[in-house]
């Protein structure tokens, strides 16, 4: 393990222990901070100090680290994507009001949709998608559509490694492309189950001037609901976004 933190500056080893938390909204404790940052006990422990010192992290009563309330306050002063956030927020209240379902907001990062954000009641369906959070390209239906407008390396990338999220997630090579092809085909993407058990979705990509996806937008409900019936709602979102934001 300290093989791996050689040479390290004491920034990217901060980082590295931020980086930890991704997935673990939880919190982690010490000993399984330093595994998932790839550190030594003795150096996360005293990054971890620092950390909490400056309120970046939070220490619990149990022992467990979790996010703190000052890397949530620098968080709000990024602007992902040139404000597509900002830009898309009204049309996305108003899918929700029409629809009262999760409405998503994801961009490409890498071989993930990061979700921008998420709009959610009482009576949605429970998912484990949040804003600022990452979750498989090939699982989800906002991935998807960004999946199958992304660039031929990634696409083989991400087949050639897709895993399975649940029983239900499509990850044969071939089966797998067959389903981008018909994403890029009809302009939307639909799942049934491959990210979270009981749930399907639908998605539309988002398109900037010059015709490229930049980012997507989709809605997830209980599988006894038609997601279907919102195609025309999303559509509206989607081009008014994109409309907005030049």
């Amino acid at each position: 393990m300290a093989g791996r933190s050689s040479g390290r500056g004491v920034l990217e080893k901060a980082l590295g222990v931020l980086d930890a938390f991704e997935g673990r909204p939880d919190g982690l404790r010490l000993a399984d901070l330093a595994r998932h940052s790839g550190l030594p006990v003795t150096t996360v422990r005293r990054l971890a100090t620092d950390l909490v010192r400056r309120e970046v992290l939070e220490r619990l009563p149990d022992r467990r680290y979790v996010v703190g309330r000052r890397l949530w306050q620098l968080g709000l002063l990024a602007r992902v994507q040139g404000g597509l956030r900002d830009v898309a927020l009204p049309f996305l209240q108003d899918l929700y009001e029409a629809t009262r379902e999760n409405v998503h907001l994801a961009v490409r990062d890498g071989e993930h949709a990061l979700y921008l954000e998420r709009l959610h009641g009482r009576t949605s369906v429970p998912l484990v998608s949040r804003a600022g959070g990452r979750l498989p390209l090939h699982a989800t239906g906002v991935g998807k559509v960004l999946l199958a407008h992304a660039p031929e390396d990634v696409v083989a990338s991400v087949v050639a490694h897709a895993e399975k999220v649940t029983p239900y997630t499509i990850t044969e090579p071939g089966r797998l492309l067959r389903d981008l092809a018909e994403v890029r085909r009809r302009g939307y993407a639909r799942t049934v189950q491959e990210m979270t058990l009981g749930t399907c979705s639908v998605a539309v990509p988002v398109f900037d001037a010059s015709g490229a996806v930049v980012a997507s937008i989709g809605l997830v409900m209980a599988t006894r609901r038609d997601p279907a019936r919102h195609l025309a709602a999303l559509r509206v979102a989607a081009a008014g976004i994109a409309r907005n934001r030049r």
